[in-house]
């Protein structure tokens, strides 16, 4: 886990930062960035990571308030890295309001595991609560200052992104990050989503930050950088869907993998097939044919190993 930015921003961004309140947690990729807001105004967090480390989340939250209370907590979308850590924070601060998204308000409610993407994905998020939404088109005071919420459809058909005019900072999730955005899960369900993404990125490219702190990785200044290298990777997956597809099984192994540390082959290959996104991609024949579908995966591991992305000793595999 990574508590600190990778390079030291520069003096005028500090000092744009100091302004609005704004602390970035800055996360390993188990867990999304945590961003603090602090000020004359509701002290409130953006974003809870992920479940396995609620205790860090709490704790590096508690430290960077100084005893003080957290007043909000938002939710820019409903995924586990995203929300795994609100019950904890809702436990820790009694009279805390979190704010979600829309789309998903009745899920959470009616906590609805498959509808919230958790059990599809193969990953857990502890039952929490909500008492606002986040409607796109409308502002939330977090801090000094307010902040525009905007709806970012694309990689989360309910997510939102939150803009600060003043000092244009944005908080972009998982629309844009430095290299790159998140998997366009509705994709993953055969729903068209690769023209959300792009207008999400026609989005950002208008609100014109001068700062972005994504939901993974540390803040970045080169917006038309990022949004080339983003466009670029959109139109390979564009032109070559299935690409998109082998991409996001490798990523949802690597989360595992970085969940769990180590597995035996055996048990990776049962969690796939429990897991409805990778049941949706082994090919229907080998469905039946433990054989065919341990070969299916072993194909993916080892493309995961060249990038050195995982490590094998026999039958286990480790994260690296």
């Amino acid at each position: 886990m990574t508590t600190t930015p990778s390079s030291a921003p520069s003096d005028e961004v500090s000092r744009a930062l100091a302004q609005a309140g704004v602390t970035c947690i800055e996360r390993g990729w188990l867990s999304a960035n945590n961003v603090l807001v602090q000020g004359n105004g509701p002290s409130a967090l953006v974003d809870s990571g992920y479940s396995s480390h609620a205790d860090q989340t709490v704790a590096l939250v508690a430290d960077a308030l100084g005893g003080r209370p957290l007043d909000l907590l938002l939710n820019t979308h409903l995924h586990s890295d995203h929300c795994g850590g609100n019950a904890a924070l809702q436990t820790s601060y009694p009279h805390l309001r979190t704010l979600i998204p829309p789309g998903q308000a009745a899920s959470v409610a009616e906590w609805d595991p498959v509808a919230l993407s958790f059990e599809p994905t193969g990953q857990f998020c502890p039952q929490f609560t909500h008492e606002d939404l986040l409607h796109p088109g409308t502002s939330v005071r977090l801090g000094p200052l307010e902040w525009e919420v905007h709806a970012a459809k694309g990689h989360d058909p309910h997510s939102i992104v939150l803009f600060q005019p003043r000092h244009r900072i944005l908080l972009s999730a998982d629309a844009l990050w430095q290299n790159g955005f998140g998997v366009v899960f509705p994709e993953l369900e055969g729903i068209s989503a690769f023209d959300e993404v792009a207008d999400t990125l026609t989005l950002i490219e208008k609100l014109d930050p001068a700062i972005v702190i994504p939901g993974h990785g540390p803040l970045f200044q080169d917006v038309s950088a990022a949004l080339s290298k983003s466009r670029s990777r959109l139109e390979q997956f564009v032109q070559n869907p299935g690409k998109h597809s082998r991409h996001a099984l490798k990523v949802l192994l690597k989360f595992k993998l970085l969940e769990l540390q180590s597995v035996s082959i055996d048990s990776l290959h049962d969690w796939t097939l429990r897991t409805d996104y990778f049941v949706r991609a082994i090919p229907t024949e080998a469905l039946a044919d433990p054989t065919k579908s341990l070969a299916w995966l072993e194909d993916l591991l080892s493309e995961l190993e060249r990038n050195q992305a995982l490590s094998r000793i026999g039958d286990t595999i480790a994260d690296r």
